[in-house]
């Protein structure tokens, strides 16, 4: 049987993510093994996650995936290219997964390969160059590239969010990992409405954030306790944190090059109210989500330096019992130190971890502790060190 690796936010999981898991075993064979690697507690949006990645985890075991690995905040909140390299970078260094499974647009890999390799070609640097330009922003340009190199129909691929995401993975997979696509069904990317069954992640955070759990608990794999997690609530931080700021200290912000620091900066002074403070910023060059990253980064207090050129580490959120014997082919197998509880992350007993690996885990820790802010009622900080990986029998 094969063992199928998955990036996701799962933020939160819903039955989509349990159809797509589904379909993929259907595929590869019912007893397939999924190992998930999954974003944590701070997402791609440039925002916090709906709730706390061992919840999360939970969730996705609950809903069929074996193994939920963390995607380090450092490529979790990164671009398309950043987030992709990153994951795929984890799944390969366990040692055990043999295809990659995405969901996407288009349902066939055969045009995001040829995607993959324009992009990662010479010719398409070249393109690149002669498309860039003002008052256009990176992704506006990259796909006049490709269209010059591979006609617009191609390049129109790179307009939907899971098509463009497929490509970035496809351009990192290593050569003896597989790669297979799910057609995606039901609500769009940011639908408001269900459609076939499905809802999107977006319509879920709203109605959970508005306090409607009961309506959208048939699209959850657990039942929704406690309360969910705002970005709101750090709001007046955030804008604390840009308002003390240098102009120097925010372009060594990841994203923060071509005039986008001193832009978020001078909007921070106008206003202290966040969907005010991204609207402000953003133009044809600046996209929004490229705008909310670089703000979050801010908050968080991620710089460029900050971020390794690989992961230095596999860090484990929860297992069941196929994924526990995973974790033991792993052993052997894995390129890189694991662990399952953070106290291993210091004792010398388990796998020796480079100070590399120690000083990502510490931002990690700063994160997490930033995140708990993020409710309606405070949780308290250390929770990296209190919180046990999720087990399910």
């Amino acid at each position: 049987m094969k063992t199928i690796g998955i990036v996701a936010e799962y933020d939160p999981f819903h039955t989509g993510h349990a159809w797509h898991i589904a379909q993929t075993r259907r595929l590869l064979g019912e007893g397939s093994a999924v190992v998930a690697v999954m974003s944590g507690n701070w997402v791609q949006r440039g925002s916090c996650a709906v709730t706390d990645k061992w919840t999360r985890a939970r969730m996705a075991l609950a809903g069929g995936a074996d193994l939920v690995l963390e995607l380090p905040t450092v490529w979790a909140v990164s671009s398309a290219e950043g987030f992709a390299k990153g994951a795929i970078s984890i799944l390969a260094a366990t040692g055990v997964v043999d295809v990659l499974s995405f969901g996407s647009e288009s349902g066939e890999t055969a045009p995001l390969w040829k995607l993959a390799r324009c992009l990662n070609g010479p010719q398409f640097s070249q393109a690149l160059r002669q498309e860039l330009g003002p008052k256009r922003s990176f992704a506006q340009c990259r796909r006049q590239a490709a269209a010059r190199l591979l006609g617009e129909e191609t390049a129109a691929l790179l307009d939907t969010p899971n098509n463009n995401l497929g490509v970035e993975y496809l351009r990192f997979l290593p050569p003896e990992m597989e790669a297979v696509t799910v057609l995606r069904r039901g609500a769009g990317h940011d639908s408001g409405a269900a459609l076939d069954g499905f809802v999107s992640a977006s319509l879920l955070r709203q109605s959970l954030k508005a306090g409607d759990v009961t309506s959208i608990s048939p699209f959850l794999s657990l039942l929704w306790k406690g309360e969910p997690a705002d970005l709101k609530w750090c709001g007046r931080a955030l804008i604390a944190r840009l308002r003390s700021m240098t102009q120097k200290e925010a372009e060594a912000l990841p994203g923060g090059g071509d005039g986008l620091a001193a832009r978020l900066l001078h909007a921070a002074r106008q206003t202290a109210d966040l969907e005010e403070l991204y609207a402000l910023t953003k133009t044809r060059t600046y996209t929004h989500s490229r705008v909310r990253r670089l703000a979050l980064c801010a908050l968080l207090g991620l710089r460029k330096e900050d971020i390794p050129t690989s992961p230095p580490y596999i860090r484990v959120l929860g297992f069941d019992q196929r994924g526990q014997a995973l974790l033991r082919e792993m052993a052997s197998r894995a390129s890189l130190p694991f662990f399952v509880k953070s106290a291993h992350i210091h004792d010398r007993t388990f796998h020796r971890f480079s100070p590399e690996a120690q000083a990502l885990f510490a931002l990690e820790e700063r994160f997490t502790d930033l995140f708990a802010l993020c409710f309606p009622t405070p949780r308290p900080a250390g929770l990296e060190w209190t919180t046990s990986p999720v087990v399910l029998k």
